[in-house]
């Protein structure tokens, strides 16, 4: 090279992009003209947005070379977060948020007559997530490059993401959400870390030349796994880690001899078949070839991911000896669980390990992260399915369960039937592999998402490996980040927090503690009030505009925003609707009350849609009452996600966190809308325990039956229709969904939920809870009628949240089960990045 060309090379690593307003100007400018064609006067507000975002990206790309350079400079062990989801929502206002120039961003873009906001809706959510796993993944992204944790997230480049949610005559409708229409300006594709996954086939043996017995995979149905890489930014550190997403690709566009041959669409064929591995999120899997395609989704992910970490490991070090050392994986959920044989195959059939020491590093590099006890939620895969696909991980299964049975024979003679609980096979007219006993037995550590869900854990769902291996189950509440959940989603909060307290929270959430003293501050108390106010205007303008819509924002917004479940029990909210619809109708005073529901039903969970469908029938029986209309309101807000959380959480009055008790693993919901303001009607489940033991009894409005009381009830025999006989209310409220009155082109539409309620048992339990709710929602009345002492209890709810910060939750993760150490990035050295 020249010296005029090492002077250039010198001069483009050691000096920094601006990140002034004219510096940012010039950058918008630039890539409008070069990046995008476009002149001022032809592009499109799209256009405008993205040449914001390759500015924004530029500066991110600075310190992504920096963080990657350095990782390698110190040969850091690095943390590999598995998961099928990352719900990450928008990017942009994050990313000025995290570099900390917002404010010379807007500023650049008055200048060129462009506003921020409103560059800020043209970008789609990248949905590429269901609901809190996915959110929670990429909150544990931003704490991971915030805390400055070498770690690396890896999943799936979906084509379409979770589905559009449209509602037409009251039902959910089903559209793809083509989120990469326009592109997706964060991303940078690597085409030269390209993986070969390998489906179906058969297990060949030999000798190798040493009398080594080798096991080869001949006859597979190939596909090639396609990097994409998405910069995470931590909060004003100069650290960006990385999101590395799978793409599929064909390892043959086409067959070239059907297309001369006029069969287009036969050329196509394999092209296609392989791509659509990558095609869409959670394809809908109550068909055979539905969960094929959900199998191979989690192999091919996995493969691809494995093979990535081995080679970024052979970068600094020369065998897989240290692999452990070097390398922490962990397992959200158990959608990656294939990662435990997927590893031992690699290091046994690659790498030419022996079987001890193959299994002796997959434990030691893996860790999994449960997030149900819902026994339909655990994955099972037929072993038919399993072995056509992956022979020679059946083969591995098998033996891993071999020797794993062996270990619990030893431990406990004679107990067969400990022994079956145990396997990782479900035994039975269709045999099962069970992944969660996978991940159980292939990791070193496991950890429940909330101090109840892990005793659980404990004592009911793997207390036989508990017994096996004492201190194998960890606790690790989970958390949510307070740049995207506070600073970003409710700035005017967020300023109204910094002007009493200071900035210092946004990095230790503990700080919020300090508002505490201020919520006996009148005028601090109206000023919060103020905001929430103002938050809840806007919430309503933007119901008028997308729903037309008028609510009244001086009601109590009472939202319950999650995935449509029945143990979620959105009925629940829904027989409180009806009975205050009743109460109304006979003259009784009312509390005004908007009833706001968001969240997705699966596309084949018809139990969950028909929910849907009785929201808006009973949201139409109030507004066609005039009685009624004026004082409760039902809104189903379409297509929940991370950009319409962020209006809703913080126009949000009551968080509705009613879960029957033992069944939600933890929940991140909950923890937003307080943090923004909210208090919280709930059952004592999931995280809602800690949160209520945070911010005090008197400041939570508790119902609902404990864990042991739902114990001791199914001991006893629990008879919802005699409930039903003997509480008035509740028979009115349930006739209601039955009499036709509610559909009456229908009569029998609802009949369903009826019977199951009532002829089903109750598995949830909404009429054992029916009482202890609709007096906690009178509690509710009361209280909201006091605006003072409303105000009070909101602010000490939100000074109390500290602990649930995503920050602390991968802190103790990065110091109790990976042993990872910060790394922070050297400025203005050279970046050339040593591996990718």
């Amino acid at each position: 090279m020249s010296q005029r060309g090492e002077k250039l090379w010198a001069l483009i690593e050691d000096n920094y992009l601006g990140l002034d307003a004219p510096a940012l100007e010039e950058s918008f400018a630039r890539h409008l003209e070069y990046s995008q064609a476009k002149t001022r006067f032809t592009a499109t507000p799209h256009d405008a947005f993205k040449s914001a975002c390759y500015a924004v990206r530029d500066r991110i790309m600075e310190q992504w070379n920096d963080t990657q350079r350095a990782y390698y400079e110190v040969n850091a062990k690095r943390v590999y977060y598995l998961s099928l989801e990352f719900l990450l929502g928008r990017a942009l206002g994050n990313a000025l948020i995290n570099l900390g120039i917002r404010g010379e961003m807007r500023q650049a873009l008055e200048e060129l007559g462009q506003s921020l906001e409103s560059l800020e809706e043209q970008e789609p959510d990248a949905g590429l997530g269901n609901g809190g796993l996915g959110r929670l993944a990429a909150c544990y992204l931003d704490s991971l490059a915030t805390l400055q944790l070498p770690g690396y997230g890896y999943g799936i480049r979906y084509d379409y993401g979770i589905f559009e949610q449209q509602i037409r005559d009251g039902q959910q409708v089903e559209h793809p959400d083509p989120w990469l229409r326009f592109g997706h300006p964060w991303e940078i594709v690597r085409p030269e870390y390209q993986y070969r996954v390998r489906f179906g086939g058969h297990v060949h043996q030999r000798r190798d030349e040493t009398g080594k017995l080798r096991h080869e995979l001949h006859g597979t149905t190939d596909v090639f796994a396609l990097a994409y890489d998405v910069p995470i930014p931590g909060y004003r550190n100069g650290t960006v880690n990385t999101l590395r997403l799978w793409s599929a690709k064909a390892t043959e566009d086409f067959a070239l001899t059907p297309f001369n041959q006029g069969d287009y669409i036969g050329a196509m064929y394999d092209k296609v078949r392989s791509e659509t591995i990558s095609s869409v999120l959670y394809p809908k899997d109550d068909l055979p070839p539905g969960r094929e395609l959900r199998l191979k989704q989690e192999y091919f992910f996995v493969s691809a991911t494995i093979q990535d970490i081995l080679r970024r490991h052979k970068v600094k070090n020369p065998t897989v000896g240290n692999l452990a050392d070097k390398v922490a994986i962990q397992l959200n959920d158990t959608h990656p669980a294939l990662a435990v044989l997927e590893l031992l195959r690699l290091l046994l059939d690659e790498e030419g390990c022996g079987w001890d020491e193959a299994w002796a590093i997959t434990r030691a590099c893996c860790a999994y992260t449960n997030h149900t006890v819902l026994p339909e939620a655990l994955e099972t895969w037929r072993v038919e399915l399993f072995g056509r696909l992956l022979p020679r991980h059946l083969e591995l299964a098998y033996e891993v369960n071999r020797r794993f049975l062996e270990e619990v024979r030893t431990r406990f003679p004679g107990d067969e039937e400990r022994v079956r609980r145990m396997s990782l096979f479900q035994e039975g007219g269709d045999q099962r592999i069970r992944m969660a006993a996978l991940a159980m037995v292939g990791s070193h550590k496991v950890n429940g998402v909330s101090r109840l869900h892990s005793r659980l854990l404990e004592t009911q769902l793997f207390a036989d490996f508990v017994d096996l291996w004492p201190g194998q189950i960890v606790n690790k509440t989970n958390g949510i980040t307070p740049r995207r959940w506070l600073l970003l989603a409710n700035p005017e909060l967020a300023a109204l927090i910094e002007a009493r307290i200071g900035a210092g929270w946004i990095t230790d959430l503990e700080r919020l503690q300090e508002l505490a003293p201020h919520a006996a501050d009148p005028d601090f108390r109206q000023r919060w009030r103020a905001v929430k106010q103002a938050n809840k205007h806007r919430f309503a303008d933007l119901l008028a505009t997308r729903l037309q819509r008028v609510v009244d924002p001086h009601s109590l917004f009472d939202c319950q925003a999650k995935r449509i479940h029945e143990y979620k029990r959105q009925l629940l909210n829904v027989l409180h609707a009806l009975v205050l619809l009743r109460r109304l109708r006979a003259g009784e005073e009312v509390l005004p009350r908007t009833l706001l529901f968001a969240g997705k039903a699966a596309p084949g969970y018809h139990a969950a849609k028909l929910i849907i469908r009785l929201i808006h029938a009973v949201d139409g029986l109030v507004r066609r009452d005039p009685r009624a209309r004026e004082r409760l309101q039902l809104v189903f807000v379409p297509n929940y996600g991370v950009s319409l959380a962020q209006r809703l959480l913080p126009a949000t009055e009551l968080s509705q966190q009613i879960s029957t008790a033992g069944l939600e693993a933890s929940g991140t919901g909950n923890m937003k809308f307080a943090l923004n303001g909210a208090l919280t009607i709930g059952t004592l489940d999931g995280a809602n325990v800690e949160i209520r033991e945070a911010v005090g009894a008197d400041n939570f409005f508790l119902f609902g039956l404990t864990v042991e009381e739902i114990a001791s009830l199914h001991q006893r025999g629990y008879d919802p229709r005699r409930l039903a006989a003997q509480d008035e209310e509740l028979g009115a409220v349930l006739e209601m969904l039955v009499s036709g009155e509610l559909s009456p082109a229908e009569p029998q539409l609802f009949r369903p939920l009826y019977d199951s309620l009532l002829a089903g048992g109750d598995r949830y339990l909404l009429l054992a809870d029916f009482r202890s709710y609709l007096e906690s929602q009178e509690a509710v009345a009361r209280l909201y009628r006091d605006p003072e002492e409303w105000t009070r209890r909101a602010i000490l709810n939100a000074a109390a949240m500290g602990r649930f910060s995503s920050d602390r939750a991968i802190g103790e993760y990065a110091r109790e089960i990976w042993e990872v150490r910060p790394v922070t990035p050297a400025p203005k050295a050279g970046r050339r990045v040593i591996g990718g």
